[in-house]
């Protein structure tokens, strides 16, 4: 059992939602982005999306391709993202940490290397938006192997032909895609988002959490009522860009989470 899977156990019994909060690794810079992760659990996080700054991230709205080009020129790289998770993992082994981003720099160190570096980081799961699942032999399967969850998106376009492929390797949870289109381009809709997490949910028994669009307390809420739970990224970073203190960070997301944990 993966810190993933013991999470939403123990929400389970708890009868609460998950709250996931997706940072940037590196942004705005390596300090104040430990400092950040740090402060998530604390503030009612309950799975940390890690984000892997790449200089191509083509599902990235604006708001999170900027954070990731200003953590890549305060130079941040994909060793000192597994540094960052090594040094979380000293003052927190429970709360699981998921590494989100695109294939080619994994690629590139190997995959095998950085299965192994990833696990002994502490990381938990993968997102990996650019690999589909006729690719899995490539990363899906080495990762499941090496103990990490593999977390797949699905989207509006996912239809029923499409969705038992994309279900057939996910673990950990599934990643609804709220809207169609980029990272913060439309808000959520429980209306619309609802029949949808019920349709994926009658193919699979994992947890399906929503993610894009979510962007205050009572969406977080109403999202994370028809669902497992709810993902918040380009408003956090946007807080970030602001260039508010860490407090004043994990004081907004505290808000996210408690609209979440309400549901």
């Amino acid at each position: 059992m993966t810190r993933i899977d013991a999470t939403f156990d123990r929400l389970r019994s708890e009868g609460k939602k998950a709250f996931v909060a997706y940072v940037m690794a590196g942004d705005p810079d390596e300090a104040t982005s430990l400092d950040i992760v740090r402060a998530l659990p604390g503030a009612g996080v309950d799975i940390i999306e890690l984000g892997l700054p790449f200089t191509d991230p083509m599902a990235d709205g604006p708001t999170i391709q900027v954070a990731g080009q200003r953590a890549l020129e305060a130079g941040m790289t994909l060793q000192k993202t597994l540094d960052l998770a090594t040094a979380f993992r000293k003052e927190d082994d429970t709360t699981p940490i998921v590494l989100m981003g695109y294939y080619n720099p994994i690629y590139s160190r190997g995959v095998d290397t950085f299965l192994a570096d990833a696990k002994a980081a502490g990381i938990d799961g993968l997102i990996v938006v650019d690999l589909p699942p006729e690719e899995d032999d490539e990363l899906c399967i080495p990762a499941q192997k090496a103990g990490l969850n593999f977390i797949r998106l699905a989207t509006p376009t996912t239809d029923d032909k499409r969705l038992p492929k994309v279900l057939e390797n996910t673990s950990g949870f599934v990643y609804y895609v709220s809207v169609t289109g980029i990272t913060g381009a439309a808000a959520a809709q429980a209306d619309t988002v609802g029949p949808e997490v019920a349709r994926i949910k009658a193919k699979t028994n994992l947890p399906v959490i929503v993610g894009f669009g979510i962007r205050t307390p009572e969406v977080a809420e109403s999202i994370a009522g028809v669902a497992d739970g709810c993902v918040v990224g380009s408003a956090i970073v946007g807080e970030i860009a602001k260039g508010h203190s860490t407090d004043e960070v994990a004081a907004y997301v505290k808000t996210l989470a408690d609209g979440a944990h309400r549901a």
